[in-house]
């Protein structure tokens, strides 16, 4: 069994979500899964803002708490920044070479985190990154989800974001469930309250009924 293309480049996977939600403890874990299932696939852990040295400045203005206040407008300029720079120079590169890419965060954090959260607006801040990325889209996209509370109190060292208040993250909670339910075929909830194992479990039966058409062994 191969882990497929889609079309003529690699397979787009995303994990979105709150704060504490687990994100990179199951990116790994997918990634650990999938290269010892495929052994023939490149598998890219990347994660925004970041992925690239450009990304990577960029986000530690946009989290570090010493540039608070900023700017709702600045932070998604920011972000759309970092993002143009990571599709470029390793999203897209790795998707031409028929790689696998696992992301933590992309377009709906932004759409979610200033489009809803900030106030933006959803379509102002969607249009945005779609055109830094060129209309780049995640071929699926795992929400982890998780009561707003719960996560952040998992947060040792809280960033800028992480900071922002009960309100603005219970928001944030409801702006990921309300993307989700736009689109079924993209898009898959993942109850981030169970087990690590149980969590692993569930997001390894979506990809691979996603893009193998089959259940994980």
């Amino acid at each position: 069994m191969k882990f497929p293309i889609i079309g003529e480049r690699g397979v787009f996977i995303t994990f979105e979500g709150g704060e504490g939600v687990g994100k990179s403890t199951q990116i790994t874990r997918l990634r650990d899964e999938i290269t010892a299932a495929f052994p023939s696939v490149e598998v890219v852990i990347t994660r925004e803002p970041g992925g690239t040295s450009a990304a990577e400045a960029l986000r530690h203005v946009v989290l570090d708490p010493s540039f608070a206040p900023m700017d709702s407008r600045a932070e998604a300029l920011a972000f759309a920044a970092a993002r143009a720079d990571h599709v470029a120079q390793v999203i897209k590169p790795a998707l031409l070479r028929g790689a696998l890419v696992l992301c933590d965060r992309y377009i709906d954090s932004s759409v979610v985190y200033q489009g809803v959260a900030r106030g933006l607006g959803i379509n102002e801040v969607e249009q945005l990154s779609l055109w830094a990325t060129q209309g780049l889209l995640p071929d699926t996209v795992l929400v982890l989800d998780l009561p707003s509370g719960t996560g952040l109190s998992r947060v040792k060292h809280p960033d800028r974001l992480e900071n922002a208040g009960a309100i603005f993250h219970k928001a944030v909670r409801e702006g990921f469930l309300m993307r989700a339910a736009t689109d079924a075929d993209r898009y898959v909830v993942i109850d981030a309250s169970a087990p690590v194992e149980v969590v692993a479990a569930s997001i390894s039966a979506a990809v691979y009924d996603r893009h193998t058409g089959s259940q994980p062994i």
